[in-house]
C-alpha cells in the first residue's frame, strides 16, 4: 500500500518540478539562512527534498533522535508515506496536490516567495504517534517556474496541538499576501487581514526570525525602547501570552493574527 501512495504522490511532485531534475545544485546554499525564514518553535529536524526526483538529497541527524532511526538516511520520501497516520494520509495528499496547484499558478518570479505549512501525525520506531508541523521553503526554481528544490522543517508539537484535522495555509515572504486556511476545493486565494500595522508586521517578521530586540532596534534605525513598545502591542492585538505562543499561532495561521 505504501508503494501506490508513493508513486501517487510522485506524480505530484514531478508535476511541481515541470518533470525536471536538475543534477547541478550546490549545497553551498545558506541553509541555515532559509531556515530563519521557516522559524520554529520545539524539537525539530530539516530535509532538502527533489521535487524532480521525489528523493531526500539531505536529512539533518536529529531526525536519528526524534523518530528513533538507526542513521539520517533511513529518512525516504517512501519511508515517510509509510509512517504517517492512516487517518492523515488521505489529506496529506490533497494538501501536496494543493500545493502544486497553487506553485503552479504563481509567476516564476513569485516561486520562492511562499511557505507550506500543514501538520499531521507520524509514528516512530518505538510505535508512538507525534504530531509534527510540516513547514517548507522553494530553495531551487527555474525560470518557468518549476520548483526543483525545496527545504522541510518537521517539528514536534504534540504538546501544543491535541485535536486531530490540519488546515494548509501559505505564508507570503518578501511582502507576498498571505493564504490561510486554503480549502481543497477553493480556487481564489483570499489574503487574511490582520490588525497589525505596517510597522507591527515589519517587528514581527523579524521577530519570526529569532532577531532581538537590539538586533531588531539596530535594523531599523530606531531605540530598543520602542520595539519593545512594538512587541507588546503586537502579543496584545494577536491575543498571544508569549511570543512562543505568537509563534505558533502564525505557523497555524489563526484567524486572528
Amino acid at each position: 500500500m505504501g508503494v501506490i501512495k508513493f508513486d501517487e504522490v510522485k506524480k505530484t511532485w514531478l508535476n511541481i518540478a515541470k518533470h525536471r531534475t536538475s543534477d547541478d545544485f550546490s549545497f553551498e546554499l545558506d541553509v541555515y539562512k532559509r531556515l530563519l525564514d521557516i522559524f520554529h518553535v520545539g524539537d525539530h529536524y530539516h530535509y532538502i527534498f527533489n521535487c524532480g526526483t521525489a528523493q531526500m538529497e539531505f536529512v539533518s541527524d536529529s531526525v536519528k533522535r526524534i523518530l528513533g532511526l538507526d542513521q539520517a538516511e533511513d529518512f525516504t520520501i517512501e519511508y515517510l508515506l509509510s509512517i504517517i497516520h492512516p487517518e492523515d494520509i488521505n489529506y496529506f495528499l490533497d494538501f501536496e496536490n494543493k500545493v502544486t496547484s497553487f506553485f503552479n499558478a504563481l509567476p516564476p518570479e513569485k516561486v520562492m516567495s511562499y511557505k507550506v505549512s500543514y501538520d499531521y501525525r507520524v509514528k516512530r520506531r518505538d510505535g508512538k504517534y507525534i504530531r509534527i508541523l510540516q513547514q517548507v521553503v522553494t530553495i531551487q526554481s527555474e525560470e518557468n517556474g518549476a520548483v526543483l528544490r525545496v527545504l522541510g522543517v518537521h517539528t514536534i508539537i504534540s504538546h501544543l496541538k491535541k485535536t486531530n484535522g490540519s488546515s494548509l495555509s501559505f505564508l507570503g515572504l518578501n511582502g507576498e499576501p498571505s493564504y490561510y486556511d486554503v480549502s481543497i476545493g477553493q480556487v481564489a486565494y483570499i489574503p487574511e487581514k490582520s490588525p497589525l500595522s505596517k510597522r507591527e508586521k515589519v517587528i514581527l517578521d523579524l521577530m519570526m526570525q529569532g532577531k532581538t530586540s537590539g538586533q531588531i532596534a539596530e535594523e531599523l534605525f530606531i531605540s530598543k525602547l520602542t520595539v519593545d513598545g512594538h512587541r507588546k502591542q503586537i502579543l496584545k492585538k494577536t491575543n498571544s501570552k508569549s511570543t512562543v505562543e505568537l509563534a505558533f499561532k502564525m505557523m497555524k495561521r489563526k484567524k486572528d493574527i
